[in-house]
């Protein structure tokens, strides 16, 4: 198991493991982690802490979930990048199934209001569509339907994790969904053949507002990813009439600082 810091072999406070890995690119993966003992409920849209024993010591990175609040027997299903010279998770992408893991209690307030009925816009750049990815999870399991529109932003398509079941979901109409996803580098090779949406997610708003008819009195927005994209996406929002109860966020890494879980 080498990274940029190599996982100390049988050491740690570790509490829980790996169970299940699927790799979607070079630099994304799913991983799944259980608890040794009880899973710790949580709610659709909290993250987790996990740590692993590096040479260096310890050292956590929160996560949010992406699994169905309503199936913790299933462990917490986590969307992960890789983000080289990062301190973290180049050794995380290094173990597989079965490596020890700290795993700490859920947290966060970035939640599904309670019995809200009003059209949900979800806005997410990169990873930030994980916490969503627990929200309509949640919903699907629960036999709730909330009409959401959801808005990815990535660079290349094969970024567009759960794309699939995102479009399995919306053929389906299992849910009231419409995905929306935008590539926000068209010209690149690896997007040769894409004829979807493209600009960045922010860039994109707008039209998704008009075209969807999301007006301030029948909408709540959540803003997920990159610090850029929400600040941008706010702005436009509160132009538009939205309130700062209506516009509610979790920032990936905070601006001017280093991006979360590297």
């Amino acid at each position: 198991m080498a990274g940029d810091l190599a996982v100390v072999a049988g050491s740690g406070p570790y509490n829980g493991r790996i169970i299940a890995r699927e790799d979607l690119t070079p630099t994304l993966a799913t991983l799944r982690v259980a608890l040794d003992t009880a899973p710790f409920p949580f709610k659709a849209g909290q993250y987790i802490a996990i740590g692993l024993e590096l040479s260096r010591g310890l050292v956590q990175r929160p996560y949010s979930i992406a699994s169905s609040a309503r199936r913790l027997e299933d462990g917490y299903e986590l969307y992960i990048r890789r983000v080289a010279g990062g301190v973290f998770t180049p050794s995380l992408f290094a173990t597989g199934v079965g490596q020890r893991l700290l795993v700490r209690k859920p947290k966060g307030r970035f939640v599904l209001g309670v019995d809200d009925q009003r059209t949900h816009l979800f806005v997410a750049t990169g990873c930030g569509l994980a916490p969503f990815l627990a929200m309509l999870r949640t919903l699907l399991d629960e036999g709730r339907r909330r009409r959401v529109v959801l808005l990815h932003g990535v660079s290349y398509v094969a970024e567009l994790g759960y794309r699939s079941l995102l479009e399995d979901w919306e053929r389906s109409g299992a849910l009231p969904l419409r995905y929306l996803p935008t590539i926000s580098r068209p010209g690149a090779p690896e997007n040769a053949g894409w004829q979807g949406r493209t600009g960045r997610a922010e860039a994109q708003l707008p039209q998704v507002l008009d075209d969807f008819g999301l007006t301030p009195q029948g909408t709540v927005v959540y803003l997920c990813g990159n610090p850029e994209m929400i600040g941008t996406s706010r702005d436009l929002l509160v132009a538009r009439g939205f309130t700062v109860d209506q516009v509610r966020s979790e920032l990936y890494w905070p601006a001017a600082t280093p991006r979360r879980g590297q």
